[in-house]
């Protein structure tokens, strides 16, 4: 996995539990479901980081 993009994974990752936790915390869901939607996309990159690196060996 690029660096790069390990890197923009695991932001989105972080970025996307804070504002989940911050959505929680106030009771805001439009903002919950935010972070768990950041969350996911920093899953799916992750992912697909992982099997590109599979597939170069």
């Amino acid at each position: 996995m690029s660096k790069n993009e390990k890197g923009r994974a695991k932001t989105e990752q972080a970025e996307g539990k804070l504002k989940e936790t911050a959505g929680r915390m106030v009771g805001n869901e439009r903002l919950t479901a935010e972070g768990r939607g950041e969350a996911a996309k920093g899953d799916a990159r992750q992912a697909k980081e992982k099997i590109k690196d599979m597939f170069k060996r």
